[in-house]
């Protein structure tokens, strides 16, 4: 007598649609579609997961150049200034400052300038 996945094959069409849960249409509900959406969803998953951190880093970079530019330096020429004041502020937390503590980062911009000055 011949032996079946009966149990095996459904437990593993049980993960795999608690896995599509909330998506539309045959993708939710029929066992190949599902799959395949599945596999490109992990795909693009793992593609912008590097993608979301070159992005953030272009936001930081636009807002930084807007902070600067308001206070009479341009982006390229801020950064030169940071390192040769050593200034050692990554771009995440001087976004948040140009942001949020626009006092604070008129003085980095003040000892930039008189980085760039000497």
């Amino acid at each position: 007598m011949r032996t079946t996945k009966g149990a095996a094959r459904n437990k593993a069409k049980n993960r795999l649609f608690k896995k599509v849960k909330g998506y539309v249409g045959g993708r939710r509900r029929l066992t190949r579609t599902a799959k395949e959406t599945l596999l490109r969803a992990g795909a693009f998953a793992f593609r912008d997961r590097r993608a979301r951190k070159r992005e953030f880093r272009k936001l930081w970079i636009i807002r930084i150049n807007a902070a600067c530019r308001e206070r009479g330096l341009r982006y390229g020429e801020f950064i030169h200034g940071l390192n040769k004041a050593n200034i050692e502020l990554d771009r995440k937390s001087l976004s948040e400052l140009a942001i949020h503590d626009p006092r604070a980062f008129d003085a980095v911009v003040e000892q930039v300038k008189a980085a760039l000055a000497a």
